[in-house]
């Protein structure tokens, strides 16, 4: 075989593989057994382009609700409810490990959001 040909079938491989990869970790309807929990201290919050809203922790990781502002979560009030504040944290497992994605978000008793039925 010509190392050319090894070459492609290597890299056509790969392609397929990282392509499996990625279909297998999209986050559609989680559930919470399949959910890693964590408690977090939330030091701040902000609405990006794609309308999701990103939490930033004490430690500098950020955790994302998807297409929270089109869901009718407000800033304003979450910047109330959350900022400074250890909440609980519901986030999709994927085949990789964790996501930063956040299928419910609590503060202590009360759910602030929840993708769960």
């Amino acid at each position: 075989m010509k190392k050319s040909t090894i070459i492609y079938m290597i890299l056509a491989f790969c392609v397929g593989f990282f392509g499996l990869v990625a279909i297998t970790s999209l986050i559609k309807d989680p559930k919470p057994e399949k959910c890693v929990v964590e408690t977090k201290t939330i030091v701040g919050i902000s609405g990006i382009a794609s309308n999701d809203i990103v939490f930033k922790d004490s430690g500098g990781d950020n955790y994302y609700i998807n297409r929270g502002l089109e869901r009718g979560l407000n800033l304003d009030s979450l910047n109330a409810k959350v900022l400074n504040k250890t909440v609980t944290l519901h986030l999709a497992k994927l085949w990789l490990g964790t996501s930063e994605h956040i299928a419910q978000l609590a503060v202590g008793d009360d759910i602030i959001y929840t993708e769960f039925d």
